[in-house]
């Protein structure tokens, strides 16, 4: 990482230097690949009004590696982690935790997947688990430093997640925002414009597409079930079916080049594998079915309308009861490999969208103009007159 300071946008004399003045500075603290492509769906609403600069800054994170790279190829300008935290903000906003006490602005903090739906993992070290982990994102550990609630505002998707915070961390009550999901409305959107992504992926008219979604880890399906790949590739019938895997970005810190090389034979049998950075909802749009876990993508899928199946693991789920995922899991059918795979497919028990839907937002449809209002509030400006609609993931 370029470790010089910037003496532009930003900086003590930054006002010698710059073409368009008085501008409130937004920082985009990102830790990670998926963070960052929350956060973007979120800058959008504000990084248009031309009295507003939006910086980004890479935080410390055990997954923080390409995120740079990531930034740059999308033109962002990024300030050195040392200079961000020596500098103040109009508004910062993250959609995870590491580092988040070195920041001088108020802070806008918001989950980076479908809600806080996970647990937090336990150290591996030290003694027996004293209980069950509290849900992550939502507990006294992460939101409070030295007696003081970190966020300005902490953004829930669902109502029941202002529980949780009442358990979990009371303090960060008042700060909490049920904004909705705006990745969902976004999806949605998208499932709307299938066609379109359809033509993108280079689809054929006759074809299904099969997406396997994992997450990271052990209990996501990559890792559960090394042999899903290559017994979907065999036993669906060419011209018929189409895979694409979209595996968590987590799972690429394993290397690009590894992640390629386990899968050579897949892609070889015309397996599709969107990079990392590529937006995972252009697919889901595309889909036809969704093969998954108890991660996000497939609770998003089944909200969104796809018909779902589940890859069973050995671990237990760390998905939150009475979650989106939580509810996916338990009621979507299960995949055996051992058993016809496209009657399966054909057959698999539906999951009511809208139960799902229900679960993963209070305010479907409205995420982008409840969380505009919200930034708008704490950068003291008002809301310029016009907003436009959620827009539709990019074609891939």
């Amino acid at each position: 990482m370029d470790h010089q300071w910037m003496a532009v946008p930003i900086g003590i004399d930054a006002h010698r230097w710059v073409t368009r003045t008085g501008c409130r500075v937004v920082l985009a603290v990102v830790h990670t690949i998926v963070s960052c492509q929350r956060l973007l769906d979120v800058i959008d609403l504000v990084e248009s009004d031309h009295r507003v600069q939006v910086v980004f800054t890479v935080a410390p994170d055990v997954f923080n590696r390409g995120v740079e790279n990531y930034l740059r190829r999308l033109g962002a300008l990024v300030v050195p982690w040392s200079q961000a935290v020596r500098e103040r903000f109009d508004l910062a906003l993250a959609a995870s935790y590491g580092g988040l006490a070195e920041i001088h602005a108020p802070l806008v903090v918001m989950a980076h997947g479908a809600g806080f739906g996970k647990r937090a993992r336990p150290l591996d070290r030290g003694g027996p688990v004293a209980g069950k982990p509290p849900v992550y994102g939502l507990d006294t550990q992460r939101l409070v430093r030295a007696g003081r609630v970190l966020p300005s505002a902490l953004v829930l998707a669902h109502e029941s997640e202002r529980e949780v915070l009442r358990r979990q961390c009371p303090a960060a009550l008042p700060v909490a925002w049920v904004a909705g999901d705006i990745c969902y409305d976004r999806l949605v959107r998208s499932r709307a414009q299938r066609a379109g992504y359809r033509r993108a992926l280079g689809l054929g008219d006759a074809e299904s597409l099969v997406v396997v979604s994992s997450t990271w880890g052990r209990s996501g399906s990559f890792a559960a079930a090394p042999d899903l790949l290559p017994r979907l590739m065999t036993g669906l019938p060419a011209g018929h079916f189409r895979i694409a895997a979209l595996l968590h970005p987590a799972v690429w810190a394993h290397g690009q080049r590894q992640v390629r090389a386990w899968t050579s034979d897949c892609r070889a049998a015309g397996l599709l594998l969107p990079g990392p950075t590529e937006d995972w909802r252009a697919v889901v749009a595309a889909a036809d079915y969704v093969i998954g876990d108890h991660g996000s993508v497939t609770a998003y899928a089944a909200a969104a309308g796809v018909p779902v199946l589940c890859v069973a693991d050995d671990e237990p789920s760390r998905a939150v009861p009475g979650t989106a995922q939580e509810l996916v899991t338990r009621r979507a059918g299960r995949l055996r490999l051992d058993r016809p795979l496209a009657e399966q497919l054909c057959n698999a028990p539906p999951v009511d969208a809208a139960t799902v839907a229900a679960r993963l937002t209070s305010h479907p449809g409205k995420a982008a103009q409840r969380l505009r209002r919200l930034l708008y509030r704490l950068l003291d400006l008002a809301q310029p007159g016009r907003h436009r609609r959620v827009a539709p993931v990019s074609v891939p």
